[in-house]
């Protein structure tokens, strides 16, 4: 993997390597898995460990495009249920799993740190807040 050798070989550059392999690929494989403890001579039990530590890191595939929806206190109670239903219900496709055509995953988050913009969630990198659910059609719609 040539992302890899970006890097130092440093048991330090864990974390940013597989933010690096994440960032391309969308979720960390065994094949990258083993690739990152080879190049950093780490075991790759210890790379995985760290890598299912962080809820960052993806270890299975996922949609080009992933959603996030927030489930902390202020969007629970302002709704984010509802929303999280109108997205199942758009894409046919419940939490944690992909649509068949590998557009869209679905993930529930503790909190996406906008509380005051709640309910929210993420598409990739953008959020979009204040949301109902007769929203969450015309949103999906736009990354088709």
């Amino acid at each position: 993997m040539q992302i890899i050798e970006k890097f130092p070989r440093s048991r330090q550059n864990l974390i940013p390597v597989l933010q690096a392999i994440q960032k391309e690929q969308n979720y960390l494989n065994r094949e990258a898995v083993s690739a990152v403890a080879e190049y950093l001579g780490l075991g790759v039990a210890q790379v995985y460990g760290a890598a299912s530590f962080y809820t960052q890191f993806r270890l299975k595939k996922t949609g080009k495009n992933i959603i996030k929806i927030c489930k902390g206190t202020a969007c629970h109670v302002s709704g984010a249920d509802n929303i999280i239903d109108a997205v199942e219900r758009t894409l046919g496709i419940r939490k944690g799993e992909t649509t068949a055509d590998g557009k869209f995953s679905i993930e529930e988050v503790a909190c996406l740190g906008c509380c005051s913009l709640a309910p929210v969630l993420m598409i990739n990198d953008r959020v979009y807040a204040r949301l109902v659910s007769s929203e969450v059609k015309k949103i999906l719609q736009s990354y088709s």
